[in-house]
């Protein structure tokens, strides 16, 4: 079994990761930027280690300071989470040479399937149905504009070396085609710390399905059924749900079957997702594989009872399996909002700051994994996801009233949410049919603004801050630091008094 864990991670992430821990009974380290020093990660975890300043290629995407301070803690292992370093085959690889256990696939499958040019080529051989693109790697601009018009546009252009939405770009024709390969490029560069993009076919209004799959060391291989994640922003997923209403079981069954075959052909262990896009005569083709552990993976715990964090780490330390395929099954529906630190009245620009007052959405069926407290800072430097509501109910009328509730019981004051956006997306006409497709919110809320903040929110705001005047001391920014005396109430409440004078 493993003894300690390093978490490679920071936000609601490695929250959700150390209590993963904390329930198997496995010391942690977290690790942080300076920006991060205060984090609920870095609190929680049993130990914490700085590996740099707050650019993430100086710190969470440094694979040298990650691995040095996993020896330093004595961690035997390393979680990547989802984002950074989670798909990057060089540093499974270097884990591996280090002894240190990396909770994901292994390097050779991590490098074939995150690679998403040599995944496709892969794919293709094996009879699985792929979308149209590009075969190999363009050496230079004028590569890529003999492929986009052999492939025709409109063309989607996408990062070789993750997901996630980075790097994405849709091009409608050859003026837009320069511009966009320069910007993917240099988006997938700070987020993958890899600049390598790729073209493919873009298919409009498709329905963006994934199956969960689940692989040990043994050839034993499941799929936990299907996500709908075809409610996306710039390309990013902001609403999931499962079961997805498109499929029928007999096509849930030929996808799912052909996610394992995916997971065989590439030899693939661990956690991972195998993404289909399914056009309006319900054909899908294989997309890609995101070799980790996905954002929306809580919808999937929730109608399967499988706690995937702790199967990574079962796997990840020798155990088979303890499931078979016809031993799982859906129960009830599922749905997941994201919450961002945007402002969708401000076309959605990022949000930091301080977080002036949090509360949080509670109830039967409710969930919430979340990397925010009352007080903490937002930095400017990362994804800005702060956390994710999700929600359980016998059927998805339920599910969904449940999620609107809980959006509406969810207050977060000192920065600007997406929580508003969301509850109109919830209570759509549309998505209410289950008539959900990529391009719902261009088509039916685009150009959102909502309705106008009222006085009694000023009031709240006002209220907040003067109970937001914490004095944190926090941890110290250099060296190993032991968390159980990180931020103790006394530390974090200021002046106090009980009775009598100060």
């Amino acid at each position: 079994m493993i003894k300690k864990i390093l978490v490679a991670n920071r936000g609601e992430i490695a929250v959700r990761i150390i209590k993963a821990c904390q329930e198997l009974g496995i010391p942690t380290v977290a690790v942080f930027s300076e920006a991060d020093r205060l984090g609920l990660h870095v609190q929680m975890a049993d130990e914490a280690v700085c590996i740099g300043p707050a650019p993430a290629i100086e710190s969470y995407l440094h694979m040298n300071r990650i691995i040095q301070a996993a020896h330093d803690t004595d961690a035997d292992a390393i979680h990547p989470g989802y984002g950074f370093l989670a798909e990057n085959a060089e540093f499974a690889k270097r884990c591996e040479k280090e002894n240190i256990i990396f909770i994901g696939p292994n390097s050779k499958a991590l490098k074939l399937v995150g690679d998403k040019i040599r995944s496709r080529q892969t794919m293709e051989k094996a009879g699985i149905p792929i979308i149209p693109g590009m075969k190999g790697m363009a050496k230079d601009f004028s590569e890529y504009k003999k492929e986009a018009q052999k492939i025709g546009y409109p063309v989607m252009i996408k990062a070789s070396a993750g997901g996630g939405g980075k790097g994405m770009r849709v091009v409608y024709d050859s003026k837009e085609l320069k511009p966009s390969l320069e910007a993917g490029m240099r988006e997938a560069k700070s987020a993958f710390g890899d600049e390598s993009v790729y073209l493919d076919k873009y298919i409009e209004e498709p329905r963006h399905v994934e199956f969960q799959v689940v692989a040990d060391n043994y050839g034993n291989r499941v799929h936990l059924f299907e996500r709908e994640c075809s409610i996306q922003r710039r390309h990013q997923k902001i609403v999931v749900e499962t079961p997805s209403q498109a499929l029928t079981p007999e096509l849930r069954a030929e996808m799912g079957n052909t996610a394992k075959k995916v997971i065989q052909v590439s030899g693939y262990n661990n956690a991972g997702t195998v993404e289909f896009l399914l056009d309006k005569n319900k054909n899908f083709y294989f997309l890609e594989v995101n070799a980790r552990l996905q954002v929306e993976h809580p919808v999937t715990e929730l109608i399967t009872g499988v706690d995937l964090v702790h199967q990574q780490i079962m796997i990840a330390s020798g155990e088979k399996l303890p499931f078979k395929q016809e031993q799982l099954e859906q129960k009830g529906h599922s749905i997941e909002c994201r919450i961002y630190a945007e402002d969708p009245r401000n076309n959605f620009l990022p949000s930091s700051g301080k977080v002036l007052f949090l509360k949080e959405p509670k109830g039967p069926g409710i969930r919430h994994d979340c990397g925010i407290y009352n007080g903490c800072d937002v930095p400017i430097y990362y994804d800005p996801i702060l956390a994710k509501l999700i929600v359980w109910a016998e059927n998805r009328e339920i599910a969904c009233e449940r999620m609107i509730n809980g959006l509406n019981d969810y207050v977060v004051l000192g920065i600007k949410t997406t929580i508003d956006f969301l509850k109109d997306v919830i209570s759509h006409p549309q998505f209410r049919k289950g008539k959900t497709t990529t391009d719902f919110i261009n088509k039916y809320l685009e150009g959102w603004k909502g309705k106008e903040k009222k006085e009694e929110d000023l009031k709240l705001a006002l209220i907040a801050t003067a109970f937001s005047s914490l004095n944190q001391t926090g941890v110290s920014a250099s060296g190993v630091v032991p968390q159980k005396e990180a931020l103790s109430p006394w530390q974090t409440l200021g002046k106090w008094r009980i009775g009598g004078k100060e």
